[in-house]
């Protein structure tokens, strides 16, 4: 059976320098049926360690470790081949590590490298930005919580209906239609017609950064 992209949960990735927070259980847990986080590598005490990361920002990440680490403990994490960045235990919670950068990194580059391959597929990148949408000819304000070439994931209400058509417009970004694929609360996903141009998303993304640069 072939899944639904809204269906698989996949790293995420921030444009803030927040360490990434242990938020609980995720609120779509119980619509996701495959997990496809991102693999990474931990240098901790000399050895070296595979760990698959949940959510990285500039100055952290959220992973889920296979071996015991304590709160304060140092490593050094490889996110792409030949760049190690040093950091350090912040909080453990069951599996799932959160880990401070001694030094941000840069998540735009990050993510670049994340796509390359015969067929290149944009993460999630969180976004926490207004966003206008149109649901049945109506105008609606509603913040954008993640997106990615497929989707977006809004804070929206009056929730509209499963299968429901919607039109997504991200300031300064081209309106984009798409369908309602899930919804819980004031939250929706939506699955976009087709995907979104690369490279106008990585721009877009690379403002939102330095607007929340300007802003910090």
């Amino acid at each position: 059976m072939e899944l639904d992209r809204q269906d698989v949960e996949t790293t995420v990735y921030s444009l803030t320098s927040d360490v990434p927070a242990d938020a609980g259980a995720d609120r779509r847990k119980g619509v996701r049926h495959m997990t496809l986080f991102r693999v990474g590598s931990i240098l901790v005490d000399g050895q070296r360690e595979l760990c698959l990361i949940k959510n990285i920002s500039a100055g952290g990440m959220k992973m889920r470790a296979y071996r015991s680490l304590e709160v304060g403990a140092e490593l050094t994490v490889e996110l792409k081949c030949g760049q190690h960045v040093d950091g350090t235990v912040s909080w453990v919670e069951g599996d799932n590590v959160g880990v401070a950068f001694d030094k941000s990194i840069d998540v735009i580059d990050i993510l670049s490298h994340s796509m390359e391959g015969p067929r290149p597929r944009m993460p999630r990148v969180e976004i926490n930005c207004p966003v206008v949408v149109h649901i049945g000819g109506k105008r609606h304000e509603a913040i954008g919580v993640d997106v990615s070439q497929g989707g977006i994931k809004l804070d929206v209400a009056p929730r509209p209906a499963i299968n429901e058509d919607i039109v997504v417009t991200l300031p300064g970004m081209t309106p984009v239609a798409g369908v309602v694929k899930w919804a819980e609360d004031d939250f929706v996903g939506v699955t976009f017609n087709s995907l979104m141009p690369l490279s106008g998303l990585v721009s877009w993304l690379g403002e939102q950064r330095e607007t929340l640069r300007k802003a910090g």
